[in-house]
């Protein structure tokens, strides 16, 4: 059964728990205490020398960062569902990975993570760095139900957890109502479960 090293209000950890809960994958969930550290020493840095969480195991294979283990869980376990393998329709998913990487992260995962955490980091520029993003969503989703390939894929998965707790870093989705409508059709899909705040 694989295993995923897990934070609960963590959103990249989210992520995994919710796409392996929408596929019936079992998990094995390790708490890790993010608070004291645990994730920046031995054994956690053993393996994952970035020292960052989640970690997913799956047998030998050891894996960090969200966007890859999305990856992996959707191709191992999803089918042609969730990541297609045709190229273009890969791509197309995969460009919203990399705005949950960067746009996301950058916006309404730093503001939170000052608000919240109190990293000491430009709230300022992340509110408006999650301005400019969700202002571009909404208009992307004001046209689109998903993300990409007009259904559910791991893009919307990758991308919805800190946009729907970006409250807690002061941003607020009430000037986005597509990228609301948005988090309540992920809501409904099968499987769902929730996380602290969302």
């Amino acid at each position: 059964m694989p295993k995923l090293y897990d934070m609960h209000p963590s959103g990249n950890c989210f992520k995994i728990r919710l796409l392996c809960n929408m596929l019936g994958v079992p998990l094995t969930l390790t708490p890790v205490d993010f608070l004291a550290g645990e994730h920046k020493r031995p054994p956690l840095t053993d393996l994952n020398p970035f020292g960052e969480i989640p970690i997913f195991v799956d047998g030998d294979l050891v894996l960090r960062d969200s966007q890859a283990i999305l990856v992996y869980i959707a191709r191992k376990w999803g089918g042609e569902t969730w990541l297609p393998t045709d190229a273009a329709r890969m791509a197309q998913v995969m460009e919203w990975l990399m705005v949950a990487e960067n746009e996301i992260a950058r916006g309404p995962n730093d503001a939170r993570l000052h608000d919240k955490f109190g990293y000491k980091l430009d709230v300022e520029l992340a509110r408006r760095n999650a301005a400019r993003i969700l202002g571009l969503m909404n208009t992307h989703l004001s046209k689109h139900l998903w993300l990409a390939l007009d259904r559910p894929t791991i893009a919307d998965i990758a991308c919805m957890p800190y946009i729907g707790i970006g409250h807690e870093g002061g941003v607020p989705l009430t000037p986005y109502p597509a990228v609301e409508a948005w988090i309540g059709r992920i809501k409904a899909l099968p499987g769902f479960i929730t996380m602290p705040a969302l």
